[in-house]
Parts: structure tokens; sequence; C-alpha cells
């Protein structure tokens, strides 16, 4: 078999290539096209706001970086502490000017990018360093998280707790971009405001079993109302276990309880009795008392009255801070399964309750259904937080609220580019 025609492919790929070779370096020769040159000192072509020398920036005072008329403009700005934390801030279409939208940090390090191009299209940039000082005056604003760190049920809220009222919107705006909450796997969650001083943390839906949630704030430095900083606060560490919701149908007198979804018991309960029934809703599961003595002076009750009690209690596991629990009730094992004969609390033997105390745990969740109680509070008395739809839920938070306000992530916002 004769190679001579081998032979021509090797040669006319040769060619080829060498062609290719020479068309490539004509091509990176051209300088040409302006994307194509080394990024210019920008300094010439800008004008920062900012400090001079060793001079500190007033923390209280937006940034600014402007471009010189005729100059070209600015097509990109990038603002970040020492510890990596973005700040916002906007550039106007024309790109003559940026500014921050939040408050800088006191006693912070700072890095500005500024991206510029001149008539001709052709790039610039200029790295700009910085430190703030620290206000003369000011309050400190202490953020405490809650739970303790350790492992709850799927329904357990996360709680921050601020040392300082907050009230006004954009204020609470700050406070709520500093909380930071990140999970394995990742959820769908906001904050919600239940007073000036305090917010709750869920899930749209429950939390997945075995997730991993870390709690963090990003407050300290940061200004958050005139005279108000925010200080520095320890993460917290939680973990979920199980999914374990029992449900209490207190019409059927049952309680059923669910472990990852699949049923582990029913148990024969009693529910509160006419004027007394138990309340609907989900229950998040409060604490554990191995006993507790109860008292019908504690609800309102007189001790004169014929529906007066004082009893001492175990297994008792609470579900609102009023008072009901799910607990053993030895004197009323001829009603469990049958009536509803309670005060409020849910009954069951002795038996039953130490197995219901040792299998739930902090978080787990307690649903009643087809009581003729009154529906659980969303809060104030124990975490209602579950009787909320999720659309009612956003309405509390100072990020998204009527308006579905859900700003982007702040590296996108301190990086927005001018329309042309």
């Amino acid at each position: 078999m004769s190679h001579t025609p081998r032979t021509r492919t090797v040669l006319s790929c040769s060619l080829l290539v060498v062609a290719l070779c020479v068309g490539g370096t004509a091509c990176g020769e051209s300088d040409d096209h302006p994307l194509s040159a080394k990024p210019y000192d920008a300094a010439r072509q800008i004008v920062f706001n900012g400090p001079t020398g060793n001079q500190k920036a007033d923390p209280d005072k937006p940034l600014e970086v402007t471009s010189k008329g005729g100059e070209g403009r600015i097509t990109d700005v990038t603002a970040t502490d020492a510890v990596g934390r973005y700040v916002a801030g906007e550039l106007s279409a024309d790109g003559t000017r940026w500014h921050t939208t939040v408050p800088l940090a006191a006693a912070a390090h700072y890095t500005l990018h500024v991206s510029t191009e001149d008539k001709e299209g052709a790039p610039g940039n200029k790295v700009i360093t910085f430190d703030t000082g620290t206000p003369k005056q000011k309050n400190t604003l202490e953020v405490s998280f809650g739970p303790d760190e350790g492992t709850y049920g799927v329904g357990q809220p996360v709680i921050a707790e601020l040392s300082e009222p907050v009230k006004d919107a954009a204020s609470r705006k700050i406070v709520e971009r500093g909380l930071k909450i990140e999970s394995k796997p990742v959820v769908d969650g906001a904050w919600y405001w239940i007073d000036d001083q305090t917010l709750h943390y869920r899930p749209k839906e429950y939390w997945p079993a075995d997730s991993k949630i870390t709690v963090r704030s990003n407050l300290n430095g940061i200004k958050v109302a005139d005279r108000l900083w925010g200080e520095e606060t320890k993460p917290l560490n939680l973990t979920i276990g199980d999914r374990i919701i029992a449900v209490t149908d207190a019409s059927a007198h049952s309680m059923t309880v669910y472990r990852n979804g699949e049923e582990i018991n029913e148990i024969p309960v009693t529910t509160g009795k006419p004027g007394y029934e138990t309340r609907n809703g989900i229950k998040v599961i409060l604490g554990k008392e191995y006993f507790v003595r109860m008292r019908g002076t504690s609800i309102g009750i007189s001790s004169s009255s014929s529906d007066s009690y004082d009893l001492p209690v175990y297994w008792a596991t609470r579900v609102t801070w009023s008072g009901e629990y799910v607990h053993a009730a030895p004197w009323s094992v001829g009603s469990q399964g049958a009536a509803n004969v309670s005060h409020g609390c849910t009954g069951m033997s002795t038996g039953n309750a130490a197995w219901f105390f040792e299998t739930v745990k902090e978080g787990d969740l307690v649903k009643v259904i087809n009581s003729n109680g009154e529906d659980m509070d969303a809060f104030g008395n124990g975490y209602g937080d579950w009787n909320l739809d999720w659309g009612d839920w956003e309405e509390g938070s100072s990020l998204i609220g009527k308006a579905k306000d859900r700003r982007p992530p702040a590296a996108q916002i301190a990086r927005l580019r001018p329309q042309v």
C-alpha cells in the first residue's frame, strides 16, 4: 500500500496550521480595538469625596465617586470592607456618579475598585483604600440570638432580640440585612418583626430534617440609626433533628405521632371540655418538665369554683406560655379516647405521656384539629409562627413587606452598571 496520500495529508495540515498561526499573530498584533488595551490609571478621570492622606472618613457620610466632565464615564464600582462585606451603592444611568446607599461601618478599612472608560471606549481603573473613624457619640445595638445552641425540631423559629428598639422602616431594613441565616440544605425563609426589639425567622416550609443552621450578625460597626451602631454578636449554630409532628384530633380524642412522615404511635387522649376547649392550630414544643404543680388559679379559675383544681402533674410537655401542656392525666384515663374533660391541656395515660416526653424535643410540632376552641395566636403565647401562611409572614419583613421588595444580593447592588 502506498504511503503517498498520508504524506500529502500531513503537509496540508502543516500548511493549514501555519496559515492559522499567521492569522492569529496578525490579530494579536492589532491594538486598534479599545478592549485590547491595558486599562489606564483612572485617577485623572474621577473625583472621590473620601479622605486623603492619613485622614479617616466620617462613617455618617455617604461615599461618592464622580467622573470629571467630558472625560468619559464610570462603568462599575465595587466597595468592600476588610471582612468581605459589600457596600451597596447606585450608579447613575449616564455613568457620571456612584454613591453608597447604606451606612459605612465605623473603625473599618475599605477598598473601592472603580472601573471607567474614556470617550473612545478604552478601559480604566482605580483602586482606592481608606479607613473610617469612630463616632464621638454613639449607643450600641446588641443582638442576642436564640434558642440556645443545640438540636431542635423542624418547627423551631430563630429568635433575634435587640438591646434597643428599632422603629423606623429604614433602620429596620439595615438590621434585617445584617442578620444572616445560612442553612444546609438551603431554604427559602424570612424575618418577621414581632415588635420593635424582637424578630423571628422561619422557612417557608418546615426546616428539613437533619439541617445545619448558622445564624450571625454583620451589624458590627454599622450605623443603624442616629447615634446607634451595631455591636459584635457571637454566631449561633443549630441542628435540626427528625421531623416529628403530633396531630391531635380533638373530636376523635386521639393523637397520632409521625416521625419523618411515618406514623409511630396513636394515643387515646382527652382535650379541653366545653368552656375550656383546647386551641386549634400548630404549636411548637417549648420545653419539657418532669413535674409541674398545676393550679386553676393560674388560668383565672377561682379557688372556690367547682372547676378549681390543684394537681401534681408528671411528664409535662409545654406548648404555650399560658400553661397548655401534653401531660400524664391518670385521673382521666376512663375518658381518654372517648370524651374531652380537661381544662385545655391534652391528657393521656402516664405510660403514654412518658413515651411522648422521651420522644419529642423542643421545636417539634403539636397540631390540634377539630377542636371548638379558639385558634392558636401567632405570637405572644408560645411559637405560633406556623399559623401564618407564607404571604402573611412576608408582610412582617421590612425588606419584603407589602411591596414584596425583594432586593438582589448586596454584591449585585454594589455592581450596578449604567443603562446605555
